[in-house]
């Protein structure tokens, strides 16, 4: 890997993507994956480039609701394991969650791999591609459909990231709440959630673990106030608002140059 000087602006996102890139050489990530990364980038410009006092409030809503869950379950693709494999192994640990390999861009190879991935990063068991263990969910047609039946198919809550609509949207009709990382307010997913963290990944992943280490004392009553006074809409139009400022800001700059 090249090396990026620590003082460089843009180190940490520079960072990354040479991550993803070997990711995407240990065949963890697709190509489509890559083009999703430099998306969300560009998004986590407009945000700032920070954990956003709402994405705070949004990953304390999702450790609760983690917490609570009698099954919940951290969906995981290639992205996310080449970014933080360790991170999601100790979130999961910290909220008592199962782990599963679910991909949009699904080979056998690439399953594999994500869950190897997974495995190195410390995770005892890793769920998805065991064949005759997997079902369906049911409305939707991409290779996302495919789940464990004793993973995603029977959680009460899911923690996904990076994720297509359709696929948020059909874990709601089934019942489901959901936990999304996405930096795009206005996506699919984000408008699907029921948690809704604005955040770039390697920041989000930590945040709800932190969170819910603060909160595991709780009782079961607080954690479940602090799920009922999150309102996902509300934190969505403070994430657009942060960027319309954050717009405002910059514009401002470049006038008085």
């Amino acid at each position: 890997m090249e090396t990026v000087p620590e003082a460089h602006p843009r180190r940490k996102s520079i960072m990354t993507r040479h991550a993803l890139v070997a990711g995407f050489e240990k065949g963890l990530v697709c190509g489509q994956g890559l083009i999703a990364q430099g998306r969300g980038e560009a998004f986590d410009y407009l945000l700032g480039e920070e954990t956003n006092d709402f994405a705070k409030d949004a990953s304390e809503a999702a450790a609760a609701m983690l917490l609570l869950a009698r099954s919940p379950v951290v969906s995981v693709n290639g992205n996310m394991a080449a970014l933080c494999a360790r991170e999601i192994v100790l979130l999961a640990g910290e909220v008592g969650a199962k782990i599963e390999v679910n991909l949009f861009y699904r080979t056998d190879e690439r399953v594999e791999r994500v869950r190897q991935a997974l495995s190195e990063a410390g995770a005892k068991r890793v769920l998805g591609g065991e064949g005759r263990g997997e079902v369906k969910i049911p409305e939707l047609f991409s290779e996302r459909r495919r789940v464990s039946r004793k993973g995603i198919y029977s959680a009460d809550v899911v923690l996904l990231a990076l994720e297509d609509g359709d696929r948020t949207k059909a874990l709601v009709r089934m019942g489901k709440k959901v936990v999304a990382v996405d930096l795009n307010p206005l996506s699919a997913t984000s408008q699907a959630a029921t948690v809704t963290v604005v955040d770039e990944i390697t920041r989000a992943i930590p945040g709800i673990r932190f969170a819910a280490a603060g909160l595991r004392r709780a009782n079961r009553k607080a954690l479940r106030e602090k799920v009922r006074a999150f309102d996902n809409r509300k934190t969505l139009s403070r994430a657009l608002k942060r960027i319309g400022a954050r717009m405002r800001e910059l514009s401002g700059e470049l006038g008085r140059g």
